[in-house]
């Protein structure tokens, strides 16, 4: 019914589909052999931001005609909500998770922001941390664990950290019998063969990607909307200027120094710590929203996983704190606060007051209280989990 209701209301309001479109455009500039990053598409002219790699990946959306696509992205994207549920899960819990719950689970994500407007625009996002997620939901020794996270970062480029993570776990864990090292090694090997299949197919796109539109922040659109997530946005909009000065990389830096060692600690204990997987994956995925130059709100889906995560840890301390702090992370992500501020032609958000500031960084603000409850949890003594519990995943 929450599914249904969904696609109605999309259906209702004429929801655009505007960032499907724009990878439809880049799968047919790929078929045509034009040059995929001169390409613009839409009213709007967007550009591709993407690898090479992921217009490889649109070119069957010019399979079929437009109403079609439209409605199988949507479809596709209303099942992998629930693949998104069902991976989450798995990952707090530690098993699989029952069916009722996996619905549950997805009837709120459906109506989350982050979720709907990734619905909404036919959105990647649901589909890359799908990817993600499968990998931190193998077992130990699962000769495939790492693919879906390298296939991820062919797509686009941010899930790179993850990368990062699982090489300093692999170094935290020298001797262990832990999966980081397998699991590093086959994501960049995944990563490495995509990228390079990409270059063979598209030498041309693939140099000047890699030369030059990798390193254009703003070639995704202005750091000051307010659509923009990412700390970057933060203090572009509290500098009041388009172009923030060296502040948010400073700041960005830091943030992610800290993520990335949160992250690896929890990895490094996983053979230890039950839930320690679970808050290293989440806890690098928030990270790269934080440090990434523009976070659209749609890419904030991870906002699934981490909700559940503090509810399990809620439930589990029975603290009424941390329902507090549940409450307070499904009210950011499950209303359209940002939405009511200012923004739109003529970028009002240059103008904003101190407590619009504050509002509009409701999702890094949550994503940094996230990082802080993440940094208490895994420097915290923890109680050693029985050897029978390390591994539970079929």
């Amino acid at each position: 019914m929450s599914f249904v209701s969904v696609w109605v209301v999309q259906r209702a309001v004429h929801v655009s589909l505007i960032d499907v479109m724009v990878y439809r455009a880049a799968g047919q500039t790929v078929r045509d052999g034009g040059d995929l990053y001169a390409m613009r598409a839409t009213h709007a002219m967007l550009p591709m931001t993407y690898p090479p790699f992921a217009g490889l990946l649109f070119i069957p959306l010019t399979w079929l005609d437009v109403a079609h696509m439209r409605t199988a992205v949507t479809a596709g994207n209303l099942l992998l909500t629930v693949v998104l549920a069902a991976l989450s899960l798995r990952l707090v819990l530690r098993r699989r998770p029952g069916t009722a719950a996996v619905l549950a689970t997805a009837a709120w994500a459906a109506w989350s922001e982050p979720v709907w407007a990734t619905i909404r625009y036919g959105q990647v996002n649901l589909l890359l941390v799908c990817l993600v997620l499968w990998d931190f939901t193998r077992r130990a020794g699962n000769r495939w664990a790492g693919i879906g996270t390298g296939l991820a970062a062919a797509i686009k480029v941010t899930p790179l950290l993850f990368l990062v993570v699982l090489a300093g776990a692999a170094a935290a864990t020298r001797g262990r019998d832990a999966p980081w090292l397998r699991r590093c090694l086959t994501a960049t090997g995944a990563f490495g063969g995509a990228t390079l299949l990409a270059a063979a197919a598209l030498p041309h796109d693939s140099l000047r990607y890699w030369t030059s539109c990798a390193f254009a922040p703003d070639r995704s659109g202005s750091a000051v909307n307010i659509a923009n997530q990412s700390l970057r946005g933060v203090v572009a909009r509290a500098q009041h200027t388009a172009h923030p000065g060296p502040l948010w990389l400073v700041v960005a830096v830091l943030v992610a120094l800290c993520g990335i060692a949160v992250a690896v600690a929890a990895l490094a204990s996983s053979d230890r710590v039950p839930d320690a997987t679970a808050w290293g994956a989440v806890t690098c995925g928030i990270t790269a929203l934080l440090v990434s130059p523009i976070t659209w709100t749609h890419h904030w889906v991870w906002e699934v996983p981490m909700t559940i995560l503090l509810v399990h840890e809620a439930l589990r301390r029975r603290d009424p704190r941390w329902s507090v702090g549940v409450a307070a992370c499904v009210v950011v992500f499950c209303s359209d606060v940002v939405w009511a501020l200012p923004h739109g032609p003529g970028r009002p958000e240059l103008h904003e007051g101190a407590g619009q500031i504050l509002l509009a960084a409701s999702y890094p603000l949550a994503g940094l209280a996230f990082l802080g409850t993440a940094v208490a949890v895994t420097v915290r003594p923890r109680v050693t989990a029985p050897a029978e519990t390390t591994t539970v995943y079929p």
